[in-house]
C-alpha cells in the first residue's frame, strides 16, 4: 500500500540537504551539533514536563511536553533541510501519521489549556506519544511492521 496510515513504502527516504541551511552559514558538522542540541533539548523538556506533572500543574505539563516534541521534531531539519522535512512529513507514506500527530498535538494543548481536565489531558498525551512513535517508525525501514508484529503478538498471547 503506497498511501495511507499503515503504509510501509520507504521510497522517499532522503539524505542530507546541504543547500537548505547555507543561508545561515552552517556547515555539515555545525548542523549535526544543532540537530543533537535540539533533539536533546526537546527530550529534556519532555522529561522536565513529567516532573511538573508530579506537582499537579496539568497545563504547564502539556505545554512543555508538546514544546519538547516540537523541538525534537524540528531538529531533523538541521540534517535534511526545511523543504525536505516538510516534503517527507507529508509524503504519502506518512501523510496520515503526520496529520494525526499534529491534530493530537493541537488537541492536547487546547484541551489542557481550556478544559484543564487532568484525566483527558493524560489520555491525549499518551495518544500523542503513540502517534509520534508511529510517525517516527515510518522513517525506519520496516519500523511500522515491527510495531504491528509486536502488538499483534501481544494481542494473540492474551
Amino acid at each position: 500500500m503506497k498511501f495511507g496510515f499503515f503504509s510501509s513504502d520507504y521510497s522517499d527516504q532522503g539524505t542530507t540537504d546541504d543547500g537548505s541551511w547555507k543561508f545561515c552559514g552552517l556547515d555539515k558538522s555545525q548542523r549535526m551539533f544543532a540537530f543533537g542540541g535540539c533533539f536533546v533539548a526537546g527530550a529534556l523538556l519532555s522529561i522536565l514536563s513529567t516532573l511538573i506533572l508530579l506537582v499537579g500543574n496539568i497545563v504547564a505539563f502539556c505545554i512543555i511536553y508538546s514544546c519538547g516534541n516540537i523541538i525534537s521534531l524540528f531538529s531533523l531539519t538541521f540534517i535534511i533541510g526545511i523543504p525536505k522535512q516538510i516534503k517527507t512529513m507529508f509524503a504519502p507514506v506518512r501523510f496520515w501519521a503526520t496529520v494525526t500527530y499534529i491534530v493530537l498535538l493541537i488537541l492536547t494543548l487546547a484541551m489542557s489549556i481550556w478544559l484543564k481536565n487532568f484525566a483527558l489531558s493524560i489520555v491525549l498525551v499518551c495518544i500523542q506519544f503513540a502517534a509520534l512513535v508511529w510517525y517516527s517508525a515510518s522513517y525506519i525501514p520496516y519500523g511500522r511492521e515491527i510495531i504491528r508484529r509486536f502488538f499483534g503478538s501481544c494481542v494473540t498471547s492474551i
